[in-house]
């Protein structure tokens, strides 16, 4: 029996989907189930294939093999309107000629509402995106961030069972762009919509998401809450491309009771895993887990010394950036202020907790090398 507080583990249910253009694969037989009332991320690199798919699940792209099913209905084969889906797109595709209110009412008309009910739905629609005030004005005449708003509504208007979205916020200035994400989210929660987001902002996908597919070459690397992708990352790609790291490349000489001994340039470092010794390494350490020490801080912790080269001062911390093995900035320590004494060229003692210490096998390029 299914608990009762879960949610519905299958309202959408995508499952093998694959598409190619021409020779080139896009998707390569992805399978992502979201709950009702979630929202999800599609989060990678431009061409990984996210916005592929969120096309497919719309219907403006059909897929090679693969199923779409919505609430229970296979809408695989089923045309775009009448899918009960909702999109919002990157260019927010509104009618210029018409105004805010006509372009809200636009797809409740085309639905064949009740006329006699549709004003009072348009006008909760813009109520809610804060944009009652403009609904007489030409949407041509908005801003950026009120054309975004009004395409929410437009979308939301209608009432579907899932709502899309592609990169809708990219245009923004950062300031608007981050009022906008937790304005969304919370208008979502408020009227439990389900939603799949596509976006390239880790930052993005971290605020508004309950969890994250993290994409790369037409597949999911990493399904799960930004708090678990974040900090227990499943492989080097998701480790970073979602948010930032240390990343020290290094040989198994060592293992023991899930307990590995890697040697890397910079010296002994330990790490929880299991790798037979001779193994190829990729060792990652989160900015924030990395403290400046002046003494050994124990058998519980990693120590490495190493020069400093950069300093970034971002008001609230600062990013401290170390020489790794080959010279290049791959160490980086993130710190409530600028220490004293630091300088480009000063070496600095660096240590982080054992078990901070995140081991994924060898990329190839660090394979070649090792």
């Amino acid at each position: 029996m299914s608990d009762p507080r879960l949610p519905d583990p299958g309202f959408l249910a995508i499952t093998g989907a694959e598409k190619r253009f021409g020779t080139s694969a896009v998707l390569g037989g992805v399978d992502l189930a979201v709950a009702r009332g979630e929202f999800v991320s599609l989060l990678g690199p431009s061409g990984c294939g996210k916005t592929t798919l969120l096309r497919i699940v719309a219907g403006l792209v059909a897929a090679d093999r693969g199923r779409v099913v919505l609430d229970g209905r296979d809408i695989s084969r089923t045309p775009p309107h009448r899918r009960d889906v909702g999109v919002v797109f990157q260019n927010y595709a509104l009618f210029p000629h018409l105004t805010v209110a006509e372009n809200v009412a636009f797809g409740l008309k085309a639905k064949g509402h009740p006329r006699a009910g549709i004003a009072g739905t348009v006008s909760r629609f813009l109520d809610l995106v804060q944009m009652t005030a403009f609904a007489d004005r030409r949407a041509q005449a908005l801003s950026g961030g009120q054309q975004q708003r009004v395409a929410v509504a437009r979308a939301l208007a209608v009432q579907p069972k899932l709502l899309l979205l592609d990169e809708p916020f990219s245009a923004l200035d950062r300031k608007l762009r981050e009022a906008m994400q937790i304005d969304l989210k919370r208008l979502l929660r408020e009227l439990g919509i389900t939603a799949l987001f596509v976006t390239h902002d880790q930052d993005e996908a971290l605020t508004m998401s309950d969890r994250i597919a993290v994409m790369n070459r037409g597949a999911i690397e990493q399904l799960a809450d930004p708090v678990t992708l974040y900090r227990r990352p499943a492989s080097a790609f998701a480790l970073g491309f979602v948010g930032l790291s240390t990343r020290i490349p290094g040989l198994v000489q060592e293992e023991g009771d899930g307990m590995l001994r890697v040697e890397t340039a910079l010296g002994t470092v330990r790490a929880p895993g299991r790798f037979r010794p001779g193994s190829p390494v990729l060792l990652g350490v989160r900015p924030e887990r990395i403290r400046l020490v002046r003494e050994e801080p124990g058998l519980g912790a990693n120590t490495v010394e190493a020069a400093l080269v950069e300093v970034a001062f971002q008001g609230a911390r600062a990013h401290l950036f170390f020489a790794g093995p080959d010279g290049d900035r791959t160490l980086l320590v993130e710190a409530p202020e600028i220490p004293a004494g630091a300088a480009p060229g000063v070496r600095l003692r660096l240590s982080w907790a054992v078990e901070d210490t995140l081991v994924f096998p060898a990329e190839p390029a660090l394979r070649q090398a090792a």
